[in-house]
Formats: C-alpha cells, sequence, structure tokens
C-alpha cells in the first residue's frame, strides 16, 4: 500500500532524526543544545544534560527504529509515552513554574507522538 510505504518513511526519518540528534548530545552538546533552550552546564551538570539528553533521544531512535526493522509495534509505545509525557512536562512547567511556554518543542514532539500512534495501527504487525 503507498500509504503504508509513506508513514515507513516519514516513521524512519523521525527514527534517524532521533539518533542524530542523541548523538550530537554525545559528541556536539555545544551545538545541539541552544535548539533546546540551554545553556551548557559544568561538572556534574554537564554530565547529566549529556547522559540525559543522549540518552533520551537515542532510546527514542533506537525503539523507532526496532519498530520498523522487526515490525512488532510494541516497539512505538516507548517513544510515544516519552514524547508524550515531555509535551506534558513542558505544559505544566509553563502553567506551574513560569517557565515559557515551547510550542516549537511541543508541536513536534505530540505530531510525532501522532504518526507513531498511527504507525502502531497501520503497519503490519508480526507475533
Amino acid at each position: 500500500m503507498p500509504v503504508n510505504i509513506a508513514l515507513r518513511a516519514i516513521v524512519l526519518l523521525c527514527g534517524v532524526l532521533f539518533i542524530v540528534t542523541g548523538l550530537r548530545w554525545l559528541l556536539a552538546p555545544a551545538g545541539v543544545a541552544p535548539e533546546f533552550g540551554l545553556v551548557l552546564s559544568s561538572g556534574v551538570g554537564l554530565s547529566s544534560q549529556i547522559g540525559d539528553m543522549s540518552a533520551f533521544f537515542l532510546t527514542l531512535g533506537v525503539c523507532i527504529l526496532m519498530g520498523l526493522t522487526t515490525q512488532r509495534t510494541i516497539w512505538y509505545y516507548p517513544p510515544i509515552i516519552l514524547l508524550s509525557l515531555t509535551a506534558i512536562g513542558r505544559v505544566l512547567a509553563w502553567l506551574l513554574h513560569d517557565a515559557a511556554l515551547a510550542t516549537d518543542l511541543i508541536a513536534p514532539e505530540v505530531i510525532v507522538a501522532l504518526i507513531l500512534m498511527i504507525a502502531s495501527r497501520r503497519l503490519p504487525a508480526q507475533g
């Protein structure tokens, strides 16, 4: 089905972009941090930023690619949960802690979570 081919391509692109972002956090954090409104810390704070952010994005990418390669749609659920909770956390940060409402970051999180939800329903599932 052409729709499923397009959906697989979009899901693949999302997975690859998350992997690239995770690798950027590991290899060149100074270049990626400003994209998330972050200033790099130092010491343990820097370790936490690099470790947490790289793990977050690499987990997203690996799970998405596992879903595509194994055709086990259960692999899409961890990224759906992570992205959804991140978006909710950003809204709560705005409501409760006077953070800026980061709609430019929330929108992609919600859109990708919805894409993955659709993929979990439409793409062929194995076992």
